[in-house]
């Protein structure tokens, strides 16, 4: 039995205090393994348009995934996490800044659709800064940031990548599914590679190479592990996915895959976790490396984003609530769940706390460290997140409970404490509250740059808005 199947048979935390199950016949610890850095390494795990109960500590019930459940066992699970779009370019582009997206012309691409956008090499990067402060920087994953030879995660403070420039590659041919189709996309830096397999057992094959790299140096590292899965094409990890990789139906977005295909692309997601955070325990490293799991949208097709309405492409919960959890056993306590509001350039800040940095003075951010109150060193910090999305030219805001909304002509307000599923429209029985809401999203609109015609987006027709006839 090789390693990926035995932690896939089970890999899971028992009780408090029991620790981890180490699989059948795999050393607990890799021999001539380095002293620890007394800096926490840093493993994010992006997962790609992943529904906020599309894992079952969230709440999915026709699958199990114990790995991925386990970061909630033996940490942080928080309810009310954001990201800050509705589709991947966008969230990408906040994550990586620690800023609204809506400041970078190529931030206002939903998501990037061309070569003629995509990060800025000149702009401060959570890689970056965390590379400047001695930490070894690596992007195992997707990029989808913008194309060669302008753009790249190697020029964005990244010292190694290893994955996908585009966003939809095929899961077992590796090359773009969207017209033109046949597009080479897995890459070893910027020099494009042709290898054999599963793209999400890919990545988590590179992922363990690393960590266990890590292990024997002793470097802190950041690693940010961004899986294109559970993202179209609909293909599974079997025998019946590769021969529907080679059928045009798998690939189709709104015709192809089945439920059944959607739930093997989660559980090998799944398993891959499982075998990362293995990686760590193997090689000393689980005590003192923060581990963040979380999606860069909310889910689409074959998502469940229960309780909330809305998908991805959409302002409404289901479009950007996602669900996300936090392990760090050195400093987080095990099993609490958290309402801490936050954005996905939150993280910026929060993962530089943690590693005992701060951005600096020339370094402009909007998003907030939250990382106290995920240690529980002080209250949920309050927040006001704001979004906007140019198909059916979305609007949104969050303060406390309240939630304020624009879709096209249509304007609400929604309790979505009481009202998850934004149901209850309370702009008449709410007036004070809502035209304060109403102005305090106009003045922040203000200040981002505005869409032009030249923005690539998603067009009305591809968001759930039209199709659940909502609008």
């Amino acid at each position: 039995m090789d390693e990926k199947e035995s932690i896939s048979r089970r890999w899971f935390l028992q009780g408090a205090g029991a620790g981890v199950l180490i699989a059948s016949g795999l050393p607990s610890r890799i021999a001539g393994a380095a002293a620890p850095s007394p800096k926490p390494n840093i493993v994010f795990i992006l997962a790609d348009d992943l529904g906020y109960a599309d894992i079952s500590c969230f709440g999915r019930r026709d699958y199990q995934t114990p790995n991925i459940d386990s970061l909630a066992l033996d940490g942080l699970k928080l309810t009310d996490a954001y990201a800050n779009s509705s589709v991947c370019s966008p969230t990408r582009f906040a994550l990586l800044s620690g800023r609204y997206q809506y400041r970078f012309p190529g931030g206002l691409s939903e998501p990037i659709q061309d070569d003629k956008h995509g990060f800025p090499p000149d702009q401060p990067t959570i890689a970056s800064l965390l590379r400047a402060r001695g930490y070894a920087t690596v992007l195992v994953g997707k990029w989808h940031l913008g194309l060669l030879p302008t753009f790249g995660p190697l020029k964005s403070g990244y010292e190694r990548f290893y994955g996908l420039y585009i966003s939809h590659a095929d899961y077992y041919n590796h090359e773009d599914t969207a017209p033109p189709t046949g597009t080479p996309d897995l890459y070893e830096g910027e020099v494009p590679v042709s290898q054999t397999g599963y793209l999400t057992d890919l990545l988590g094959d590179r992922a363990v190479e690393e960590i266990n790299g890590f292990g024997k140096s002793g470097q802190p590292f950041f690693i940010s592990l961004h899986f294109n899965a559970p993202h179209w094409p609909w293909e599974g990890p079997d025998a019946a996915g590769k021969t529907a990789s080679n059928t045009l139906t798998s690939m189709l977005h709104f015709d192809g895959g089945t439920q059944r295909t959607y739930a093997a692309m989660v559980r090998s997601l799944d398993e891959n976790v499982g075998r990362v955070l293995y990686a760590l325990e193997r090689n000393g490293l689980r005590d003192n490396t923060l581990v963040v799991f979380t999606s860069d949208n909310g889910g689409e097709r074959f998502s469940d984003n229960w309780p909330f309405s809305g998908m991805k492409t959409e302002l409404l919960e289901g479009g950007i609530r996602v669900p996300t959890l936090v392990r760090w056993p050195a400093r987080i306590a095990r099993g609490g769940v958290s309402r801490q509001q936050m954005l996905s350039m939150d993280w910026l800040p929060t993962l530089l706390a943690a590693a005992g940095s701060t951005p600096g003075a020339d370094v402009p951010l909007d998003g907030v460290n939250v990382l106290p109150a995920l240690l529980g060193e002080s209250a949920e910090l309050g927040r006001k997140l704001f979004w906007r999305f140019k198909a059916a030219d979305q609007h949104a805001m969050r303060d406390g409970k309240w939630k304020y909304l624009k879709v096209k002509d249509h304007e609400f307000l929604f309790d979505v404490v009481e009202d998850p599923l934004e149901r209850g429209n309370l702009k008449d029985r709410e007036p004070v509250t809502f035209a304060r809401m109403q102005r305090e999203y106009a003045a922040w609109n203000s200040t981002m740059l505005p869409y032009t015609k030249d923005d690539p987006s998603v067009t009305l027709a591809e968001t759930g808005l039209i199709a659940e006839g909502l609008f």
